[in-house]
């Protein structure tokens, strides 16, 4: 059943028809937000703005306020326990507070290994590491296939390996990465995984149960709700991290001894609005009557997968017919392949030349690395200004890909081939 995008786009007060509004194409660098969202944040703030943890009933309230949004979080992750959900302003702030936490429990010469093509917030924290005497080893992409090979992890593992670092879906690349093989191969020799899913959370639906991930990072302003992030972690995993608060804060006070001074109480509350979302939404587009919330969700992001990759096959088919631009990354649309974040190059033209021709069109699209500086450095793309990227959310439509390829048109004139001039094959970089 087709997604309800009448109804998804309803629910997103900054979205509108009007002629002359904003596109909104920068979903990667963070989604529009639901309305139930900010109404929850403007309620909680009005109605039990006190702190929480006393006896009187305002502080009750606002003390079931936050323990509701880890709950729909944890629901939202298919976490065991709601305790497994740890909150805090950003995933680069989780990463490290992950990275402080852990660290005490590593000796000189223990391993990691590193995924080299995510967003520096999950690179940054863990070579730093190595000033403790911790041995890095960089998973690099792998330029036959252009992705991470668990083949090549394989090789990296050794009985030192304490951790493996990587990313589910580059913010650059858009290719999705099978974390459930990366995590048994991690777990097959000892191992734990650490899981950037950033650019994965927006567009299907997540489940570290399934995956048996040790840890997971997202952010909650990338998937419809407000600025805040989430680090999940396996209980008896967050046990053995150390205390981040006050001394006399007990080991096993979780989520409190990763969140020192306490998470935003708002935010957290809006959150809540984010499965409620969801669940309407896969009523709406396929679920079965009688379903569980969770399959609803599923019903929701399964047909969010399919219209994304609609929307994504009408700019890469603009993107392959054109023999003056390279798509980093698949050009391939299928939903299992990749998400609906699109980069490319233009020969001749800089990156942010483009980019700069589409913003009076009111089309919100953005160039650069995307703090992927490493990736961006290492395929010889930080000259141009970087990539240009398109990213698509469920709610865009396919008249936005349309106004954002007219306009493309203008800013990259089509060059002419001499007759001599064999066409390039438009392959991923």
């Amino acid at each position: 059943m087709p997604l309800d995008l009448a109804f998804a786009r309803s629910q997103f007060p900054a979205l509108s028809d009007d002629e002359g509004s904003w596109i909104y194409l920068d979903n990667a660098g963070g989604s529009q937000v639901l309305g139930p969202v900010a109404d929850r944040v403007r309620d909680y703030l009005l109605t039990s703005s006190v702190q929480t943890g006393a006896s009187y009933g305002v502080s009750a309230l606002a003390s079931e306020r936050l323990y509701a949004g880890q709950l729909a979080v944890a629901e939202l992750v298919n976490a065991s326990r709601p305790e497994e959900i740890v909150f805090g302003p950003s995933s680069t702030v989780m990463i490290q507070t992950l990275a402080r936490a852990i660290t005490p429990a590593l000796s000189p010469g223990d391993e990691l290994v590193v995924s080299m093509i995510d967003h520096e917030a999950n690179i940054g924290p863990w070579l730093a590491l190595k000033a403790h005497g911790i041995v890095v080893r960089p998973w690099q992409l792998n330029r036959e296939t252009m992705t991470l090979e668990v083949s090549d992890l394989e090789l990296l593992m050794t009985p030192r390996t304490r951790l493996v670092v990587c990313t589910q879906t580059s913010n650059i690349f858009g290719q999705l990465i099978p974390i459930a093989a990366v995590t048994a191969c991690a777990h097959r020799h000892g191992a734990v995984v650490c899981v950037d899913g950033v650019a994965f959370a927006p567009h299907r639906l997540v489940d570290v149960r399934e995956w048996d991930v040790d840890y997971y990072v997202f952010s909650l302003y990338k998937v419809f709700g407000p600025h805040h992030a989430v680090l999940y972690g396996k209980y008896d995993r967050l046990l053995g991290l150390a205390n981040l608060s006050h001394h006399f804060v007990p080991m096993d006070k979780i989520p409190g001894k990763l969140q020192p001074g306490n998470p935003n109480y708002e935010l957290s509350y809006g959150a809540t609005a984010i499965p409620e979302y969801l669940v309407a939404l896969g009523e709406r587009s396929g679920a079965t009557a009688g379903a569980s919330r969770r399959a609803r969700m599923a019903a929701a992001f399964d047909a969010i997968a399919d219209h994304e990759s609609l929307l994504a096959e009408r700019l890469l088919g603009w993107l392959r017919g054109r023999h003056d631009v390279r798509v980093i990354g698949p050009a391939s649309s299928q939903r299992s392949v990749r998400v609906p974040t699109i980069s490319f190059v233009v020969d001749g033209i800089d990156s942010e030349r483009i980019v700069r021709a589409i913003d009076p069109l009111r089309i919100g699209i953005r160039f650069g690395d995307f703090y992927s500086r490493r990736l961006i450095e290492d395929l010889g793309l930080a000259a141009g200004h970087g990539v240009v990227r398109a990213s698509f959310a469920h709610y865009n439509t396919l008249s936005d890909a349309d106004r954002l390829i007219a306009g493309l048109e203008q800013a990259m004139p089509r060059t002419r081939r001499k007759r001599s001039e064999v066409p390039r094959r438009r392959e991923p970089v």
